[in-house]
């Protein structure tokens, strides 16, 4: 679980009683995020326990609240949204982060919103060089109004997307939330997840719990069978985005894989179909044809049962064991 705290959506308190709880009982490995700015902030989240001075650090608001900030106005209001920080306050918070070798990451959802952030990461690399930004592994929380151009920035500079597909289950599709605050030509563009991958930009799924449900394989579902057709992936390179993705993004290779030698984590579930789903042409690198031995996956068309979890095992120990079983 990456817990995204910080001093104006939690409090210190909280964040480091999380930390302990998740030492000391048996439950979820729990990595943590401080999102606060400067040199200041990246002292205090190296103090708490944060392995970076991330997660919800707001450069905008959301869609629904018409505080996301965008190039034009909103469809259904006369304004452009809240911008809380600008290129100039992005930038200076990576070449602290980054100079202390620690992670930056920030909060942006409108297209404007994500341009602040290209752009300050973008003067940060001329700063400290492309490399070590690269190399930092900076991440950007929902990134949800992209453009080519953005998509491109995301690769040159090394940037994970920190992406929620059940928002496009929640608010995507002809009549939902996005079309009514941007019109239906702008909803279109929201989450492209196929057009990131084929870029290279990595992709870790998550919830934004409490703001979406826990919910893996509904995750997974809502990105291979994205409302918008161009955006689908499919279900493996989902499931890759949702497993290996999460680890990826704090800056760790060697887990989220059933390999020996891998950190003992995994979930045993109940499913009731295992196929090989890329019957389109959603981004895939891998063969559908039975006979390349390509391993399946639960069957996560619409309407299809979602797998149950039977036993969860978290360092090599069983953390949950479903009651039943």
């Amino acid at each position: 679980m990456h817990e995204c705290a910080g001093p104006g959506i939690s409090g210190e308190d909280d964040f480091t009683g999380l930390l302990r709880l998740a030492a000391e009982e048996a439950g979820p490995r729990v990595v943590g995020y401080w999102a606060q700015q400067g040199e200041e902030g990246v002292a205090r989240a190296k103090e708490l326990g944060a392995i970076g001075a991330a997660g919800d650090l707001f450069v905008d608001g959301a869609l629904g609240s018409h505080t996301a900030c965008l190039h034009e106005p909103y469809a259904d209001s006369g304004h452009t949204g809240n911008a809380y920080l600008d290129a100039a306050a992005v930038a200076a918070h990576v070449v602290a982060c980054t100079e202390a070798g620690v992670q930056a990451g920030f909060h942006a959802i409108g297209d404007a919103a994500v341009t602040s952030v290209v752009e300050g990461i973008r003067a940060a690399s001329e700063k400290v060089g492309l490399a070590r930004v690269r190399a930092a592994r900076h991440r950007v929380e929902h990134a949800e109004m992209l453009t080519p151009e953005t998509i491109a920035a995301f690769a040159e500079l090394g940037l994970t997307a920190s992406v929620q597909p059940a928002f496009d289950a929640l608010w995507g599709g002809d009549d939902g939330m996005y079309v009514q605050r941007l019109g239906a030509e702008r909803a279109r563009t929201l989450n492209p997840y196929a057009a990131l991958l084929r870029t290279g930009v990595p992709l870790a799924f998550g919830s934004d719990s409490p703001v979406t449900p826990l919910d893996p394989w509904g995750t997974v579902r809502a990105a291979a069978f994205h409302q918008t057709l161009e955006h689908r992936v499919s279900v493996r390179a989902a499931f890759t985005a949702h497993t290996r993705g999460g680890w990826r993004a704090i800056g760790r290779d060697d887990a989220g894989i059933l390999v020996p030698g891998a950190p003992a984590d995994y979930a045993v579930w109940r499913a009731a179909d295992l196929v090989v789903q890329a019957p389109d042409d959603r981004v895939a690198r891998w063969s559908t044809d039975p006979r390349s031995g390509t391993p399946g996956l639960p069957d996560l068309t619409p309407g299809a049962e979602l797998p149950v979890c039977l036993r969860t095992v978290v360092f090599g120990q069983p953390v949950f064991v479903r009651p039943d079983e």
